[in-house]
């Protein structure tokens, strides 16, 4: 906590213990040593140093830039999932069974009475002012009921016993034969810490508006791994749950964290004990409305109503968090995010420019294309001309070139749209002009950014177009053409 808190850039991003690194970790040690045995924790630790350096090691290679992979429409379903995924967790412990879906018969209606309350005082709190600490109202009260009343006889399970003291400083020595199988668990977890994390700190970035700086984070976030193997605990991860706790509590910085490293370190030197009566059912009942509140169903309205395809893309996304996991929602975010990124640069809504009444250009849909002039088309291309949409760049200049209604003799590429032209499409571009000169018609290029020009150069479009195939407007262009 202390580590990131220092060094990371996201003013938001909680890191700590968490659900999906654990579930990685316990699967992965599971083979290798007991749980809560010596050689455990020395494996917990020692995995903690790898999962650290792999994280240090990405920084290096700068690959934060993958959590720009992650869309604000995808990011709302991420949350959304996460928040449904952690209320659903808590139900069992909030209803005093082991699972909801088979003992709902047996509910401890004595836990749910207690569940219950909290749930509504946090409610309504929530909706009387957003500043009032509903959670550490909620929590100090159900320990002052644990500990001044019988609860426990009545069925209501307590935190129990919390172990006091600060942690042991040490290198995890000792069991070197599973340095192999450890090396694969750590980057599992690297996979998640950085999915977990980026879409997290990413998500709250963008609710406030603020900066973020993904490879400092890894730094940050290896540099924490590394501390929590030293001092004797396992891997850490930046936390949804945590994150929103504190954001929803009035923190919005990481003096927060900070400020709850001091108080944790004077709990476990001198207030544990009070910690033993918290009722487990008051404690999963706070967690269960950080969950909800993270459930965003505005913010999916509105992606649905402005852009369905990306509402999909967040559903799906929702759904994957909520039946099959975080982890896993996460890197799935990215795929579909990327997924629906190349379907657009594949498919752009390219324009032919017309004159509009009042003699400016006007766009209007592909297949409405008249010639602006006599013997003169204009095409807007939209996107970056790479080998997925070469073909198809291709075809709709072809297709331009056959229009019934007009001889066609000259077609202008409006290039404003097109940031970059990869090999691939520079071979096309080579093609078509020897279609195109074949057909007796010319290509002009108007609005061509200079690193575009420059990639032209490079592959030879530019000395097959010829020195005045370039113009820096559309409108240039048709100037010199109707003078000729």
């Amino acid at each position: 906590v202390i580590v990131f808190a220092l060094l990371g850039s996201s003013r938001h991003l909680v890191v700590g213990a968490d659900s999906a690194t654990a579930a990685i970790m316990a699967a992965g040690l599971a083979p290798l040593a007991p749980a809560a045995s010596a050689q455990y924790v020395t494996l917990a630790g020692m995995l903690a140093i790898i999962t650290g350096v792999f994280l240090i090691l990405g920084r290096l290679l700068q690959i934060g830039f993958l959590a720009d992979f992650l869309s604000r429409s995808v990011l709302i379903g991420f949350l959304t999932g996460v928040g449904v995924h952690i209320a659903w967790q808590q139900l069992p412990k909030m209803l005093g069974v082991a699972s909801v879906q088979s003992d709902l018969a047996s509910i401890s209606w004595v836990t749910a009475g207690l569940s219950a309350p909290i749930v509504c005082f946090v409610i309504v709190a929530r909706l009387i002012s957003k500043r009032i600490p509903a959670a550490l109202i909620a929590i100090v009260a159900s320990i002052v009921l644990g500990a001044f009343s019988d609860v426990s006889a009545h069925g209501i399970e307590l935190l129990g016993n919390v172990p006091s003291g600060l942690p042991k400083i040490g290198f995890p020595h000792g069991a070197w034969s599973a340095m192999p199988h450890l090396w694969g668990v750590a980057g599992a977890m690297f996979l998640v810490i950085l999915a977990q994390s980026a879409g997290t700190s990413s998500a709250y970035a963008n609710r406030y508006r603020e900066s973020l700086d993904e490879n400092r984070d890894l730094l940050a976030l290896g540099l924490s791994n590394i501390a929590a193997g030293l001092s004797g605990t396992f891997v850490v991860n930046g936390s949804p749950t945590k994150s929103e706790m504190v954001d929803d509590a009035g923190g919005r910085s990481q003096l927060a964290m900070l400020s709850t490293a001091g108080v944790v370190v004077i709990v476990l030197l001198t207030l544990t004990r009070p910690l033993e009566s918290l009722p487990t059912a008051a404690l999963a009942s706070v967690v269960f409305m950080i969950g909800v509140g993270l459930v965003d169903v505005a913010g999916l309205r509105q992606v649905l109503r402005m852009r369905r395809n990306e509402f999909f893309v967040a559903f799906i996304t929702t759904l994957t968090v909520v039946f099959v996991g975080i982890e896993q929602g996460v890197i799935l975010a990215m795929i579909l995010s990327v997924i629906d990124h190349l379907r657009r640069s594949y498919r752009p809504n390219d324009t032919v420019l017309t004159l509009a009444a009042d003699g400016h250009l006007h766009a209007v849909p592909l297949h409405d294309g008249v010639p602006i002039s006599p013997g003169v088309v204009v095409y807007h291309f939209s996107a970056s001309i790479y080998f997925a949409n070469a073909e198809r760049f291709r075809d709709e200049v072809l297709a331009l070139t056959e229009i019934a209604s007009a001889t066609i003799k000259v077609v202008v590429v409006d290039a404003s749209g097109i940031a970059d032209v990869d090999y691939s499409g520079g071979q096309m571009m080579l093609e078509l002009i020897e279609q195109l000169s074949e057909r007796g018609v010319q290509l002009i290029i108007a609005n061509a950014p200079e690193d575009v020009r420059r990639e032209f150069t490079i592959y030879g479009v530019a000395a097959l177009l010829g020195e005045n195939a370039y113009f820096t407007t559309v409108s240039s262009a048709l100037r010199a053409f109707r003078s000729t």
